[in-house]
């Protein structure tokens, strides 16, 4: 942001890439100086065509007036910026959601969160937010001024940049070379400057596997998909508890296995912990909705906890279900995976007549002390075909083995799963909204990889791989029961920053199931 630049016209360079023969690259990116063009066009290594647009507001106008017709598929703004905010250091990327200033209204960049999260893959250190375009140089008050407006960084070029792009995709990456504590024209802008031209250069690579990624896609949205009637009770009971006896309520491990969920639950007051030892004498905590075993519920009472059970009524069937196999004299196989808290607190129900059971080789291992009195139950999120096979291989072993009164798994895990199969039929490719630690939405993941689509856990936008992408124009999308709506939502908005999208829903069931609150938070 130092150098006045000049616009050159944006003419191929020798041995740049061609989408077709003697047309243009398929990626246009605009530098407003001639480092910061250099930089790009190191990085890209010939994977687009880089110009230099020129310094400030009006001359990236007059760029944006010529390139407007330049036959590119995709446009990407880069150069440095001003870092605005504390969060902004030199040398960072940052990957504009939207752009304002110098020009009509706000231009969204709906993609930002794929670039970012690739960027970030790739090493660097990348931020989003918004972006503000300005007249002149930022000194002094400028940075707080332009960060009350909620911009995390300001440049002179995007702005009138992306008004070129002309319904195209496009991206604006801006390294930072100064910021409040490191302002421009003092005598550390020549390290800031090298940082920042040094990031530059390493975004071109991520640049091009973005533009790869480019185009127009049908998106098929799973139904149903996201919470259940047990997540939305257990996320209402932590509300209402925070409601009606104030912040901090202690949850014992995670409400629900969604780090979005938890993250907006603890900025509420909300406090999780592993362990009860975790939680002051006194106080509020909430069960999760995967249940407990009963030495936990009787460690609450007798530390004279105020417990809120969050458990899912299903859960808790299959609770009931353990207690009464175990009284009858049965030994319980359980069907489940170690480790996963609806299994710990399954098993604390009879533990001396309780067997987790995850293979096979597990109920080959089995010694009943009568073969005629065998029951098995199951982890209510398992996967369906998993839990047929291993029901298949005990009543193999165990004819007269008995089951549930009903299915354990869960209606929601059912719908889900057979949800995800119809768009893997159909679909290049499958996105699963879901935590790492959520058992149903992996068991999502492994449905739609059986029925023949590849498929991939995401917490979020940011966790796509743009290589994921290439080539792909039909995409199943769907969320496992802890994943919020929301996420959904936003994968989609991203994917729509690559090109046009339609979306389409595919709907097996309707769920209307509704379970009430526990006694404790019930209106009076």
């Amino acid at each position: 942001m130092s150098d006045p630049g000049t616009l050159l016209t944006a003419r191929p360079r020798a041995g740049e890439g061609r989408d077709g023969p003697g047309g243009p690259p398929a990626l246009l990116v605009c530098a407003p100086l001639g480092v910061e063009a250099r930089a790009l066009r190191r990085g890209l290594a010939g994977r687009g065509e880089v110009v230099r647009t020129g310094y400030g507001p009006a001359r990236a106008a007059a760029a944006a007036a010529r390139l407007g017709g330049s036959g590119h598929a995709m446009l990407a703004v880069g150069g440095v910026a001003a870092g605005l905010t504390a969060q902004t250091a030199v040398g960072d990327l940052v990957v504009a959601t939207q752009v304002s200033g110098a020009g009509p209204g706000v231009v969204r960049c709906e993609s930002a969160p794929l670039l970012a999260g690739e960027l970030r893959r790739a090493g660097l250190r990348a931020l989003t937010g918004p972006v503000v375009t300005v007249d002149r140089l930022v000194r002094g008050a400028d940075h707080a001024a332009l960060a009350a407006g909620g911009a995390i960084a300001a440049d002179m070029e995007s702005a009138p940049l992306l008004a070129g792009a002309a319904g195209r995709p496009a991206v604006v990456v801006r390294a930072i070379s100064d910021t409040p504590d490191r302002p421009l024209l003092s005598p550390r802008i020549v390290p800031g400057g090298l940082a920042a031209l040094a990031s530059l250069r390493a975004a071109g690579d991520t640049l091009a596997r973005w533009a790869a990624a480019c185009g127009t896609r049908e998106v098929l949205l799973a139904g149903p998909r996201s919470f259940c009637a047990g997540v939305e009770r257990a996320i209402e009971i932590v509300e209402l508890a925070l409601e009606r006896f104030g912040p901090p309520v202690y949850v014992r491990k995670q409400i629900v296995h969604n780090a979005h969920v938890v993250a907006r639950l603890a900025n509420l007051g909300a406090v999780f912990v592993d362990e009860l030892g975790d939680v002051p004498d006194g106080a509020v905590v909430v069960f999760s909705a995967h249940g407990v075993a009963p030495d936990v519920r009787s460690e609450a009472s007798r530390r004279a906890l105020r417990a809120v059970d969050a458990t899912c009524p299903l859960v808790s069937k299959v609770h009931a279900e353990a207690r009464r196999f175990a009284a009858d004299g049965y030994l319980v196989a359980l069907i489940g995976h170690a480790g996963h808290e609806e299994v710990e607190g399954t098993l604390g129900e009879a533990p001396s007549s309780t067997v987790l059971v995850e293979t096979p080789a597990d109920v080959a291992r089995l010694r009943p002390a009568d073969p005629a009195k065998v029951a098995y139950l199951m982890q209510t999120t398992l996967a369906a075909d998993d839990a047929r096979d291993m029901v298949d291989a005990i009543t193999e072993r165990f004819p007269g083995a008995r089951g549930p009164g009903s299915d354990d798994i869960c209606y929601a895990t059912t719908n889900r799963q057979l949800a995800v199969r119809a768009v893997a039929g159909r679909a290049d490719l499958v996105l699963v909204a879901g935590s790492a630690n959520s058992s149903n939405s992996l068991r999502l993941v492994e449905t739609a990889e059986r029925a023949g689509a590849p498929a991939y856990l995401v917490d979020g936008p940011e966790d796509i791989e743009l290589g994921w992408l290439a080539g792909v124009r039909t995409i199943g999308v769907t969320a496992g029961a802890s994943a919020p709506p929301a996420i959904v939502t936003q994968i989609v908005t991203a994917l729509s920053g690559l090109g046009a999208v339609q979306t389409r829903e595919v709907a097996v069931a309707t769920e209307s199931v509704q379970f009430g609150l526990p006694k404790e938070l019930r209106q009076p």
